[in-house]
């Protein structure tokens, strides 16, 4: 194995009524750019009494992306944004300095039998003068998301810059996320076409780089900008996401990302004494976890 590259294997967490995989922060890389969390949602079935409810909770610091292949998930927040997000969309909210909001299989599908989801929720850090901004939330329907061919890999670019092409959704500081799926064993030369750090989140298939091979439920982290070549299996799809880390560390609590400790503290008791903005009709709450010491 290189020594330049990490492989990091999706940590199973269950979060009540579902169960994700949990790829980032791990020990020994907190970031990759500015990109610090990152849930990987099924593939799974619901439907039949069981369904995404994930209650009113709060953010801070950060932007989250929330990227389907499957299934739609409707998201509401203290802003007003009430949005069906399907597979292809790409739905950024941006919490700064507060935003509350709530992810639910639509109502319309509900009693509909069998339902499919699969995809990702990321959150991205905002830039030390960006984390007290205005919350706000952006959307790219899936028709609007740059995609091309090239030979056998069909590309996608989510997020950023990336290929020498832009996505609409630029986020606040240097970076990218890119969908790629193979119809064929194909290899794919990442030499300048992106800019920073670079992860590979496999998410079906196989990839093999120096000789490696890392599978589906797998992450792998270059640790050398712009250098890298990988060859992906027939079938295979992957995510890349990265791009230039943020000049100060970042420091997490609950589902608060700071550059400042005190503001987490803040962030924690605003939530228990319910300082932070509602979604409207809404009055569901997620209590602050108790925390490992």
């Amino acid at each position: 194995m290189a020594n330049n590259k990490l492989i990091v294997d999706e940590r199973q967490t269950d979060l009540g009524k579902f169960m994700v995989g949990r790829l980032l922060p791990f020990r020994k890389k907190r970031q990759v750019g500015p990109f610090t969390f990152i849930d990987h949602m099924g593939p799974a079935t619901v439907g039949n009494g069981r369904y995404i409810d994930v209650d009113q909770h709060p953010h801070t610091g950060l932007s989250t992306l929330t990227y389907l292949f499957e299934g739609e998930i409707e998201h509401k927040d203290s802003t007003g944004t009430v949005k069906v997000v399907n597979a292809g969309d790409v739905g950024f909210m941006t919490s700064g300095s507060g935003v509350t909001h709530t992810e639910r299989t639509p109502a319309d599908k509900r009693g509909q039998g069998e339902l499919k989801l699969h995809g990702y929720q990321i959150w991205v850090a905002l830039p030390k003068d960006k984390e007290e901004m205005e919350p706000r939330f952006d959307f790219v329907a899936s028709r609007d998301v740059p995609s091309w061919k090239l030979n056998d890999l069909t590309i996608k670019l989510v997020a950023g810059n990336g290929f020498g092409k832009s996505s609409p959704l630029q986020g606040y500081s240097p970076l990218f996320m890119v969908d790629v799926f193979a119809a064929e064993e194909s290899t794919l030369d990442l030499k300048g076409k992106l800019k920073g750090e670079v992860a590979f989140v496999i998410v079906k298939g196989s990839i093999t780089t120096h000789n490696e091979k890392v599978n589906a439920g797998q992450m792998l982290i270059s640790k050398m900008d712009d250098e890298c070549e990988i060859c992906l299996d027939k079938g295979t799809q992957i995510l890349l996401f990265g791009g230039e880390p943020l000049p100060e560390e970042r420091f997490l609590m609950w589902n608060f990302v700071s550059s400042d400790k005190e503001r987490l503290k803040k962030a924690k008791e605003d939530w228990q004494a319910k300082r932070f903005p509602k979604v409207a009709g809404d009055d569901t709450y997620i209590p602050f976890p108790e925390m490992k010491k």
